[in-house]
């Protein structure tokens, strides 16, 4: 858990929408939606240790894709601000961020984040704050920061308030693309111009991840349309995807611009990964294993390094 008495180090997986319906859409504009969320090995690290103030560090291979020279608005300083209010402390913490998570991905990258700032300072501060308080500050942090908190495949409704655990899911791995470009969760949004439709849930428990990719396949992504029509790039990503030897099923996570494709073991989805990035060096690829239940203590510790796969 940690390096020393003082410091504590947290995993910050990337979060995936396997599907992303949209029911309705409430009178104050929020978009009422349905998505089933499954994590992936795919880690930011952070890095927390005590202070008189709040600061941020950025660091990884991702980090230039941050506003380092204003941490003030980052997420994960945001999260260590509201924790420490509720808390009712007056001192600080200094935050070390290394950003391996795309930025602006739909991948759920700041979110993650600022979810392992939030289980990060609980062990800290031996702080225990109810589940009703915690869920609440979650929630105003953004509407991903709940179930990243709870850290489990999930079923997620509302508008990312309620919270259903998600039925059994089979092993398998997943090949991570995004190429390249930011996406606006609130343009893809304010585009999307489909009519909204029922939810498709999974109705049985996916006996492997052949099954589970027929289920999957009868439900959607309904911000799809939205962003292609913002990045094109996206539909040659998903289209690249698709025809990948072994691929089972390919979809776009959250508003963009990342896409995944689904495969039933390791071996498959390395040799993939490997040849899409030879295609599209300039893309950020990645092969990651689905994580259905996620220690983020644990994963920061892990001698085996789930960045850059």
């Amino acid at each position: 858990m940690t390096t020393s008495e003082k410091t504590v180090c947290v995993a910050a997986p990337a979060k995936v929408n396997l599907t992303l319906h949209l029911t309705a859409r409430r009178d104050d504009g929020y978009h009422i939606l349905e998505s089933l969320v499954v994590f992936a090995g795919i880690l930011d690290r952070i890095t927390l240790e005590p202070a008189d103030t709040f600061s941020l560090v950025i660091e990884g291979p991702q980090a230039h894709n941050l506003d380092a020279l204003n941490p003030v608005d980052n997420i994960a300083l945001r999260a260590a601000r509201r924790m420490a209010a509720l808390a009712g402390r007056k001192d600080g913490v200094r935050v070390v961020l290394e950003k391996n998570i795309p930025v602006s991905a739909g991948i759920g990258g700041g979110s993650a984040d600022a979810a392992a700032v939030l289980h990060g300072l609980i062990r800290l501060w031996s702080f225990y704050p109810t589940k009703a308080a915690l869920h609440e500050l979650a929630l105003g942090l953004g509407a991903d920061v709940p179930v990243c908190l709870q850290g489990r495949s999930t079923i997620m409704e509302g508008i990312g308030d309620i919270l259903h655990e998600a039925p059994p899911l089979p092993g398998f791995w997943l090949v991570l693309a995004n190429p390249g470009v930011e996406v606006s969760t609130p343009l893809v949004f304010r585009a999307h111009a489909g009519d909204f439709l029922p939810p498709i849930r999974l109705t049985d428990t996916p006996r492997s991840a052949e099954d589970m990719a027929v289920q999957l396949r009868k439900g959607r992504n309904d911000l799809t349309a939205a962003a292609i029509s913002l990045e094109p790039v996206i539909g040659e990503c998903l289209a690249l995807l698709t025809a990948l030897p072994s691929c089972l099923l390919a979809r776009m996570s959250g508003s963009g611009a990342t896409c995944w494709a689904l495969f039933s073991t390791e071996y498959e989805a390395r040799t993939a990964a490997k040849a899409l990035r030879t295609a599209k060096p300039a893309w950020w690829v990645a092969a990651a294993p689905a994580l259905h239940t996620v220690d983020p203590f644990g994963l920061a510790d892990s001698p085996v390094s789930f960045t850059g796969i």
